[in-house]
């Protein structure tokens, strides 16, 4: 018998974790691989553009792990669109990521109403896109060499 919750646990969620990273290590030769190297953990990576008085003018928040970047957010302050700086905020990324932190692609999610023609400007491909998700909405997975 058992009995299921729906709270969230942090005790958990932390057990859970390492039960299944256990279990995939010991399953895949490839995460075993990693073990001992500098892409083992993820490691958060981010990028922010500050302006003339030190105020957010746009940020990039992601991470690293397994020679990949995964950017999470890209945001730019509707004043300063169109004037490269998100491409500045991207290109940050990927050169902390490549020379840093030898990661070799990037991945990253997108909706249909946000930018995937921009990802696909600063060279990103689409591999992959969830129709309404959320409904209504299409989002694009996209991946690039670096």
């Amino acid at each position: 018998m058992f009995r299921l919750e729906t709270e969230v646990d942090k005790e958990r969620r932390i057990l859970l974790s390492g039960r299944l990273h256990e279990e995939n290590v010991a399953a895949s030769a490839e995460l075993r691989a990693l073990l001992s190297t500098s892409a083992e953990h993820e490691v958060p990576l981010e990028v922010w553009a500050l302006d003339e008085h030190g105020a957010l003018a746009g940020g990039l928040t992601g991470r690293t792990w397994a020679y990949w970047l995964h950017v999470d957010l890209l945001w730019v302050d509707t004043p300063h669109r169109g004037l490269g700086l998100g491409a500045r905020l991207l290109a940050e990324a990927e050169r902390t990521a490549r020379t840093e932190r030898a990661c070799t692609r990037s991945r990253l999610e997108t909706w249909d109403f946000q930018a995937p023609g921009f990802y696909c400007r600063q060279g990103y491909v689409e591999i992959g896109r969830v129709a309404d998700y959320p409904p209504g909405v299409t989002e694009f997975i996209l991946v690039k060499e670096l």
